[in-house]
């Protein structure tokens, strides 16, 4: 059984910095491009990040690129998000998801998390 797990989520004020983490299990975590998605309400779900199996690619919204950086950790099973300057429009809930390829994590992920809620105080 395939699971991914955030965390890291929580209030902020706007231009701080949190870091999500994702640790997944049940899948040959190497094996899979991880992506980072976010939700608000009222608003349709947008990728904002997604790495390739070994980490050498690397995907941003235009709306977080300079300031939110994903990494991996192959020996963890872990993906992170690190998001630094943080604005109240980055207010969501963000969700983990891993896909069998690059395109695939960005379009239809294979595996979802449960998420996460980033709150960002303006």
């Amino acid at each position: 059984q395939v699971q991914l797990v955030e965390s890291g989520g929580g209030l902020v004020q706007a231009g701080g910095s949190l870091r999500l983490s994702c640790a997944a299990s049940g899948l040959t975590f190497s094996s899979y491009a991880m992506g980072w998605f976010r939700r608000d309400p009222g608003k349709e779900r947008e990728v904002v990040a997604a790495i390739s199996c070994s980490g050498g690619n690397r995907y941003y919204a235009d709306s977080v690129k300079g300031r939110f950086t994903i990494s991996r950790d192959n020996a963890k099973n872990t993906v992170y998000l690190q998001m630094n300057s943080l604005k109240h429009e980055d207010t969501a809930v963000y969700y983990c998801a891993a896909g069998s390829t690059d395109v695939v994590v960005t379009r239809s992920p294979d595996y979802w998390g449960q998420g996460t809620q980033v709150t960002v105080s303006s």
